[in-house]
């Protein structure tokens, strides 16, 4: 592996994964929040980073186009667990769902590309691609937040924790990381289905 920062950035990221979980294994919450928070989005801000110097600097490399979808999607997939295994008791029904949705077409594609072989490389990434896992990042980012709200903002004194903006900060951002999540659902079923589309000409039997 050719060390240069972009390869370096990507690294990192795909290390930050599983450190999302260690978090809350390791401290209780809210600090657990706190910390997955902004592990989250400075491993999401280092994947617009690495793909952006990696282009300036005429730095890309086979290396950093194989770990960087690996990073994002071990970033997803372990924040979506985090964030289902810790809401147990709000929005179960509207959470679990777009994160089946994008769990599946995760593991879908990821198979996909591992039977195309070489193929897979000649199916190039579309910017709704791109725009789906910024909204995946966001959603989740926003999830992790309204967390904080509940379990640390309203657990302050009496006559902090009633003020309204608490309450309604802690309701909106899981209402609209919620919205947010489903949106980031719809996009992947549709670059699933994109990326589908474009395999199908390599996966007809020969006779």
């Amino acid at each position: 592996m050719k060390w240069n920062l972009p390869n370096i950035l990507t690294l990192l990221r795909l290390l930050a994964a599983p450190g999302l979980a260690i978090m809350f294994l390791y401290f209780t919450r809210p600090y657990a929040d706190w910390f997955a928070l902004l592990l989250f989005i400075s491993a999401a801000v280092t994947d617009w980073f690495d793909g952006y110097l990696a282009r300036a600097w005429k730095q890309e490399t086979k290396m950093g186009a194989m770990l960087d979808p690996i990073a994002d999607k071990a970033m997803v997939v372990i924040a979506l667990m985090i964030l289902v295994g810790y809401s147990a008791e709000h929005w179960t029904p509207w959470l679990v769902l777009p994160a089946t949705v994008i769990l599946f077409r995760e593991v879908f594609v990821s198979g996909l590309r591992e039977y195309l072989g070489d193929v897979a490389g000649t199916l190039k990434v579309t910017k709704l691609a791109k725009w789906k896992t910024t909204a995946q990042m966001i959603a989740i980012a926003t999830l992790f937040s309204q967390g904080i709200f509940e379990h640390y903002l309203s657990k302050r004194p009496e006559d902090f924790a009633d003020l309204n903006w608490v309450d309604a900060g802690m309701v909106w951002s899981g209402r609209l990381g919620l919205w947010l999540l489903w949106v980031a659902a719809a996009l992947t079923l549709i670059t699933g289905y994109d990326y589908l589309r474009k395999a199908m000409p390599h996966l007809k039997e020969t006779r």
